[in-house]
């Protein structure tokens, strides 16, 4: 199921920050790649995709994250919710793991 992809302006200013620094292309390739993925499958395996029940959405949405990378240290995770719109998510947060 293709799903719409909407990325708010700190996700957006993450993945540029990224992108703009050539010590992060490997970071960023990846991100870009999970991100293909949510938009087609959210639940593709390699996502490891899973709910944060310790916050909502701006709505009360349910929150998920989803790994762009694993067994690396400060391995990015993104962040989202569906919606607003049916079968659209939102990406609100690129973050490495702490």
């Amino acid at each position: 199921m293709n799903l719409k992809l909407k990325i708010t302006p700190t996700a957006k200013k993450a993945l540029k920050e990224l992108k703009n620094n050539p010590g992060n292309t490997k970071d960023y390739k990846a991100i870009k790649k999970a991100i293909s993925f949510l938009g087609t499958n959210s639940r593709h395996p390699g996502l490891q995709t899973h709910l944060i029940h310790s916050f909502c959405g701006p709505s009360g949405e349910k929150v998920f994250e989803a790994y762009a990378q694993q067994n690396t240290p400060s391995a990015y995770r993104i962040f989202f919710y569906y919606g607003p719109n049916k079968k659209e998510i939102t990406i609100f947060a690129i973050i490495p793991h702490p």
